[in-house]
């Protein structure tokens, strides 16, 4: 088709009545109809559905249609689905044009119906010009290493991986604790009443494969290459201890330097070689390296030769055909809000959790950190961290306005098992707004009902306040947003419920990645609908509190999902890439090398010989910053060209 004269077909959605509600549709097909190339104009309830598609099919097959414009929605919703459509009916997909009367004209014009419908025949005479200098655009063949690499051993990290290894398939683990588990390792109790350290230690056993690799003490040093053929360079630091260690114990008990636990947020010391954790996996001691004094009595007390104080750290390469990053979150750190690290008794909830955990800092007593003794009453305090408005934050820290979703659900688990356990506690949650969402998570709010724990709501512009008492007392005080009563609560333990943050040691990561992130600080998936588990790079694919707060079930379902969409391309062994990338003209094409420092995706570089520069297609997504850049206009971006959008501007101009 390409030569052949244009042969436009337009077709405007009425969205039901989200464009038509606003936008008088039988004008602006009138209008496009007298359109220069345009063979047809017709305007249908719902473009994307069933019949509409076939609407296009058909009129491309009887009328002969070589390019067709589709005004209806965000082409980021329904792009691909009409090119699919083209594909389908024999024409190739990129001869496609979307304009969008929905988002840019009814929803933003929905009170000028006149000048919505003025402004619709405007962006669809502009699409319409633009559709008439099309080209096609082809694809590629990418061959597919069948290998792995999950970034990140949490529950999210650590499901992805046996799904991947299940289905044949060799996959690498990084995690940089010397442990795996993440915040699971931490918990105490789930939701539904499961051990946490139960369920780790189950999926922990079946990391056991030949075709698993988990490197402990590592992180992703850098990554080449592209999708299908990732080169990636892990650094693994030293553990300082081998396989023979038999956890004796031994080299702990002569350890001279004790430093705060910060696996138990600092309620307890541990050495300086120690077991992060008792029932980690690798199951070794290890030696950081930051606190240790170098004395030698380690060495002494080691029997077996497992300790090695010179040991280096060492880089391994791997190459893999697909990446799932599942690196987590960090709790909010609070910044001295409600006493938080003034009062010792002022705590958050993971620092209960490890209270409570039989291999905490008390054994699994409920303890106040400030006199060892039982507390009387415990107030929770929900949304720190979360939802919070910009005056609640004067502390520099970003805003976090989104709701981190499994804090009510967790506390109201805490506050049953507290009242389990010590009936004659009194608990307070203070809360904004109580959102269990999660099958049965509504059963705990009517459990906590029942059990005695008492809910006070308050506002966000009144929040509850921190008032000291005679001794170590503390006193909330706290109106109660339904009675409209203002009180004063005693509270022995103050449980501030934090909420989930992005990683701050990310950023690497992400400009390593060639990934984006969104606004709020988590990794940005592709498409929230159409694409939630997909990177804007392909091969890449992030899954769990990564990609934003959950809790372990959607953690684990995404993390399924991930390995799943990643096993589907391992599968296939190759892949097919569109390419509209950026192509060099090497005729005018200087080599000033200004393309190569402004290309996100390392995409791009210049051939020493020729002086030009080259682009490696399958690494490019076509995002244009290069030919934005280029000072001769060596640089066109296919589907993208200069040409195309000039005629644009010009179609929207007064003729």
């Amino acid at each position: 088709m390409e030569g052949e004269e244009p042969r436009v077909g337009v077709y405007i959605c009425h969205c039901g009545m989200n464009i038509a509600g606003v936008v008088n549709v039988e004008d602006v097909t009138r209008a496009a109809e007298g359109l220069p190339g345009v063979a047809t104009a017709k305007h249908y309830v719902y473009m994307c559905s069933q019949p509409g598609q076939a609407l296009i099919k058909e009129d491309i097959k009887k009328l002969n249609l070589n390019r067709v414009v589709v005004a209806s929605c965000s082409p980021r919703m329904h792009e691909p689905t009409f090119r699919k459509t083209l594909e389908e009916a024999g024409i190739n997909p990129f001869f496609f044009e979307m304009a969008n009367i929905r988002e840019q004209v009814s929803w933003a014009h929905m009170r000028e119906a006149e000048k919505a419908t003025e402004k619709a025949e405007d962006l669809i005479r502009m699409a319409v010009a633009r559709a008439r200098l099309l080209e096609p655009v082809s694809k590629m063949e990418v061959k597919v290493t069948e290998r792995a690499l999950v970034i990140g051993a949490g529950i999210t990290g650590i499901t992805a991986t046996l799904d991947l290894a299940q289905s044949g398939f060799e996959v690498y683990l990084v995690e940089k604790e010397p442990y795996v588990g993440g915040h699971l390792a931490l918990l105490n109790k789930l939701y539904w009443g499961g051990d946490a350290a139960e369920i780790l230690t189950s999926l922990i056993q079946k990391l056991s494969r030949p075709n698993v690799k988990v490197f402990t003490s590592s992180e992703v040093l850098e990554v080449g290459g592209h999708l299908g053929n990732f080169d990636v360079k892990i650094l693994q630091k030293p553990r300082y201890i081998n396989e023979n260690c038999n956890l004796c114990g031994e080299c702990e008990k002569v350890c001279q330097v004790s430093v705060p636990n910060r696996v138990n947020f600092g309620l307890d010391q541990r050495k300086a070689i120690c077991l992060p954790l008792p029932n980690c996996h690798p199951s070794r001691y290890v030696i950081e390296k930051e606190n240790c004094n170098n004395c030698g009595e380690c060495l002494k007390a080691c029997e077996r030769g497992a300790i090695n104080l010179n040991d280096k750290p060492s880089e391994i390469n791997v190459n893999v055909g697909m990446i799932v990053v599942t690196t987590g979150f960090e709790p909010y750190k609070p910044n001295g809000e409600y006493g938080y690290g003034k009062h010792k008794d002022v705590i958050t909830q993971l620092t209960l959790e490890r209270i409570l955990h039989r291999d905490g800092p008390t054994g699994g007593r409920l303890v106040r950190p400030s006199n060892g003794k039982t507390p009387h009453s415990i107030a929770f305090i929900m949304c720190v961290g979360s939802r919070q408005e910009s005056s609640d934050n004067g502390s520099g820290k970003q805003v976090n306005a989104y709701c981190s979703r499994f804090c009510c659900s967790s506390t109201l688990k805490n506050a049953s098992l507290l009242k389990e356990l010590h009936p004659e506690t009194e608990i307070y949650i203070l809360y904004r707004d109580i959102r269990t969402f999660g099958r049965g998570h509504e059963d705990l709010y009517r459990k906590c009902r029942e059990l005695g724990v008492q809910f006070i709501r308050y506002k966000p512009g009144d929040p509850p306040k921190i008032v000291e008492g005679r001794g170590s007392q503390l006193f909330v005080e706290v109106k109660d947003w339904l009675f409209k009563l203002r009180m004063e609560i005693l509270a022995d333990l103050i449980v501030l419920v934090e909420g989930m943050i992005p990683r701050e040691d990310v950023a690497d990561l992400q400009s390593k990645l060639s990934i984006t992130r969104s606004p709020d600080g988590f990794f940005q998936e592709a498409h929230p609908k159409m694409n939630p588990l997909d990177t804007f790079t392909d091969g890449i694919f992030i899954g769990g509190a990564a990609q934003g707060p959950k809790d372990i079930v959607d953690a684990v379902s995404q993390a399924s999902g991930a390995a799943a969409k990643a096993a589907i391309l391992l599968n296939k062994g190759k892949v097919l890439v569109d390419l509209t990338t950026a192509v060099v003209n090497g005729e005018t094409c200087t080599g000033c090398g200004k393309c190569v420092d402004v290309c996100p995706y390392k995409a791009i570089s210049l051939d020493e010989v020729k002086g030009v520069a080259e682009v490696v297609e399958v690494k490019c997504k076509g995002c244009g910053s290069c030919s934005s850049t280029c000072p001769v206009g060596a640089m066109q971006v296919r589907h993208f060209k200069d040409d195309q959008y000039l005629v644009m501007i010009e179609g929207l101009l007064p003729s």
